[in-house]
């Protein structure tokens, strides 16, 4: 949350400096690795940052001081400061979406991700691996029972599809935390266009909670053969960047991961910050920014339990993932 200050603040050229404050420096006169520790970027990307969603935030004002901001751990922001602030700076990076996450569709954007699933271990024609992950809220005022997911916890419910990089091509964040992932991929644009045939070759891995589909491969629910618990053991071992993808992403923005408590909004905007996060998160990804995880951020499993059995009238995507199972 004090990124999304740093930003409002920078954009608007309005940081306030009192006598009260320990350190009187412009923030841009910290080191890299100071803003890295702190906002997850350096300098340099900052300033695009601010560049470009200068439009959005700047406004006019006749007061010298228009807000005391400084950012949480050098002033002590105020909750209400930070949330009147929050929603032009969300506004701002949601509109940049489409630039940095987008679902490959085309051949030409597939072909990159392909060869590096398959270099993973193996698994041909890849071009995404899903999952969903769960962000913490506090109970909401309408339809509180409809987010409380299966560990009893008020959540949103969030689709990822990755690449094999981490990088984010798809995120849908509008769902409470009882709705079952399957449901969300069924609803979501990417789930609806794969379904009518928009991908011709290629296919996602989803784990045993998804239905198969000819564009969706799972496990085997009851591997039997040799060849079809290989089969399981390289789907597994590829499709696990889409847990290490939303560990990186948890870990970097520390508000979506339960271990820094709930999310303190309601749901529309926690939806909002996910996806403001997801933009950020691969503005990162594409600059190649590290983070340095604990082992426990390191994966974020949010395993199902609910599996499907084998479809048996999808008769298709049975033979494809036979198919994939004899290749392999």
């Amino acid at each position: 949350m004090a990124f999304l200050a740093l930003l409002e603040d920078l954009a608007s050229r309005q940081i306030r400096r009192q006598r009260i404050f320990r350190d009187h420096e412009d923030f841009f006169a910290s080191d890299d690795d100071w803003l890295m520790s702190r906002f997850r970027f350096p300098r340099a990307i900052l300033l695009t940052l601010c560049a470009e969603l200068g439009p959005d935030l700047e406004r006019p004002t006749l007061r010298n001081r228009a807000i005391p901001r400084e950012l949480a751990d050098r002033s002590g922001i105020s909750q209400p400061s930070l949330s009147s602030m929050m929603s032009g700076v969300l506004s701002g990076i949601i509109k940049l979406t489409g630039r940095y996450i987008r679902f490959p569709y085309t051949l030409s954007e597939q072909a990159d991700i392909k060869v590096q699933f398959a270099a993973v271990a193996g698994f041909p024609n890849v071009i995404g691996a899903i999952d969903c992950t769960h962000v913490a809220i506090r109970a909401p005022s309408q339809n509180e029972a409809a987010f409380i997911n299966r560990k009893q916890i008020h959540s949103i419910n969030v689709q990822v599809i990755c690449d094999a990089t981490m990088t984010l091509t798809n995120v849908v964040a509008r769902w409470p935390g009882s709705t079952h992932d399957s449901f969300i991929l069924r609803n979501s644009s990417v789930g609806t266009r794969l379904e009518n045939g928009a991908v011709r070759d290629g296919w996602l891995l989803g784990y045993s909670g998804y239905p198969l589909k000819r564009w969706l491969l799972t496990p085997f629910p009851n591997p039997q053969s040799t060849e079809e618990r290989r089969y399981n053991d390289v789907h597994t071992l590829t499709r696990s960047v889409v847990e290490r993808t939303i560990g990186l992403l948890k870990g970097r923005w520390r508000c979506l991961d339960a271990s820094g408590g709930r999310l303190l909004y309601n749901p529309e905007k926690v939806c909002r910050i996910v996806r403001a996060c997801a933009v950020l998160h691969n503005m990162a990804q594409q600059n190649g920014l590290p983070l340095i995880m604990t082992d426990q951020q390191a994966n974020d499993p949010e395993p199902d339990p609910h599996v499907y059995p084998p479809d048996a009238r999808n008769i298709q995507a049975v033979r494809l993932r036979e198919d994939v199972m004899r290749r392999l």
